[in-house]
């Protein structure tokens, strides 16, 4: 999300941009070009763990060593994937690892003459039933002078792929002091802000430079986390095009716009839809129907342990959709379905297939919300598509970035509280978790509405989902300097229905 005066301000800059003088703030170039940057790594299936990493060259066979033991990676895994696209200065690797066994830690190594081990912890299966938290970070730029800076002190650079000391007041170093705390990220959307160049024109050679320089050092400065922990994304407004200004996207250079830099990095990692484990029929069809259906990087699912988890996209490929060609963006991007309804049937599959008694929680992601306070910024034509599919098919929460702070609301629909509150309400509850912090800053909470519970916009802030049991599901929200808890709530469902349609 831009704030309405710095876009106005914006508006007449990026032809001006262009001719500014100074040279981009790129990470430099290991002088082994074969060297693993941008590290991240995806859940792709129950038994198995997309790895993906960016190199200066491209790879001919990108490949991965791995085992249980630090000292012992008996196995290797390979692919063809490698990637890239005009402007790029990297090429995208993936490598898939099967076979693993669930929730035990794995040792890996990307194959280079300079990479570093690393570990991850393989996903727990669908209806495993032990306690597990996620973390909710969205609208989450770089820091640094290029992006937003926390202290005054700017010479602190990040050199990955370790975090320099000066991230400790950030989300992402709360997120790396606290990475054995969760299981996986969940990030619907702006990721790292590149196309916001243009408010630190000043900064770059042009905007060519700037985007690719942002991307660099965001994924970056991500490395050390998403090497670690499966980041699960979906796009918001700001993967779009190569700066947020309405109409302008025959302007970017090629690459730099239709999602183009989200789709390479993302499209080959994030999975489809699970087959389902369950016993019924009908389930088995639905989920195989969302399978096809699906479009990663853009909507999928997964599951792990007992949440189905849904990552649908807010900005292209349904009726008056903000970001896609006459929306009311105007950033010209999409579809990328092959018919309209294509992301809602997917939706629709996917949630009919889910069987309460193997997954009880049902949590759906994306970036835009329609229930968010300060008003002008909720997406009435998400609200359309998407809410009579959260409230058939009993989705248990949402999760919504785009404004930049945090907000819960009581379970809702059609604008209305659910009487039964936080105890076993039919109604999907929603929050909105998008103070991560990015260079636009935050966004002030403005006129509540009746439904919300909870609003912060002092300072940065994320969101963390602990699935207690079957029946509990806490939502906390984390202030980011100091780690303290600004709310927590527990929603409470009986989900005593193996198959919800209200």
């Amino acid at each position: 999300m831009m704030d309405t005066l710095v876009l106005t301000l914006v508006k007449g800059l990026p032809l001006l941009a262009l001719g500014v003088a100074a040279g981009a703030t790129y990470p430099p170039i290991p002088v082994d070009l074969t060297t693993p940057v941008q590290h991240r790594i995806a859940i792709n299936s129950p038994t198995s763990v997309r790895i993906a990493w960016n190199t200066y060259q491209q790879l001919s066979q990108p490949c991965v060593q791995y085992g249980t033991s630090p000292s012992s990676l008996g196995s290797q895994s390979c692919s063809t994937s490698s990637i890239t696209y005009p402007t790029s200065r990297t090429w995208a690797n993936v490598v898939t690892i099967d076979g693993l066994a669930s929730a035990t830690t794995y040792y890996y190594k990307i194959v280079s003459t300079n990479s570093t081990l690393e570990t991850f912890t393989s996903p727990r299966l669908p209806g495993d039933k032990t306690p597990f938290n996620i973390s909710i970070v969205i609208d989450l730029g770089i820091y640094g002078k290029d992006g937003y800076t926390i202290e005054q002190d700017e010479t602190k650079r990040d050199l990955i792929p370790s975090i320099d000391p000066s991230l400790n007041h950030t989300t992402i170093g709360r997120l790396r002091d606290n990475i054995d705390k969760y299981d996986f990220i969940v990030h619907p959307g702006d990721i790292g802000y590149a196309d916001d160049w243009i408010l630190k024109a000043h900064n770059w050679l042009d905007g060519k430079d700037g985007y690719q320089a942002i991307t660099e050092t965001f994924f970056n400065q991500l490395a050390p986390i998403s090497a670690q922990k499966p980041y699960m994304t979906s796009p918001g407004n700001h993967e779009a095009s190569c700066q947020e200004v309405p109409h302008t996207s025959a302007l970017c250079p090629s690459g730099q716009k239709n999602f183009t830099d989200f789709i390479n990095r993302f499209g080959r990692v994030l999975p489809t839809a699970f087959s389902s484990t369950s016993p019924d029929s009908a389930a088995k069809v639905n989920a195989n129907k969302a399978r096809l259906l699906a479009n990663p990087p853009f909507w999928y699912s997964f599951e792990y342990g007992m949440a189905h988890m849904v990552m649908i996209d807010t900005e292209t490929d349904f009726e008056d959709a903000p970001d896609q060609p006459g929306g009311s963006e105007g950033l010209n991007g999409g579809p990328f379905g092959s018919y309209l309804r294509q992301q809602l049937d997917f939706l629709e599959a996917d949630l009919a297939s889910v069987d309460r008694s193997v997954t009880p929680w049902v949590v759906v992601a994306g970036h835009r919300p329609w229930y968010t306070t300060g008003g002008g910024s909720d997406c009435q034509p998400c609200k359309k598509a998407f809410e009579p599919l959260f409230y058939k098919y009993g989705v248990d929460l949402g999760v919504f970035g785009h404004v930049h702070n945090s907000q819960r609301f009581a379970p809702v629909v059609n604008d209305t509280a659910d009487p039964a509150g936080m105890e076993n309400p039919k109604a999907p509850m929603y929050i909105v978790a998008g103070g991560a912090g990015n260079v636009e800053g935050l966004s002030k909470v403005g006129k509540n509405v009746s439904t919300n519970r909870f609003a912060y916009d002092d300072a940065f802030s994320y969101a963390t989902v602990n699935f207690l049991d079957e029946q509990r599901m806490q939502v906390d929200f984390i202030k980011s300097e100091t780690g303290e808890i600004l709310d927590r709530s527990v929603l409470f469902k009986k989900h005593d229905q193996r198959f919800v349609v209200q």
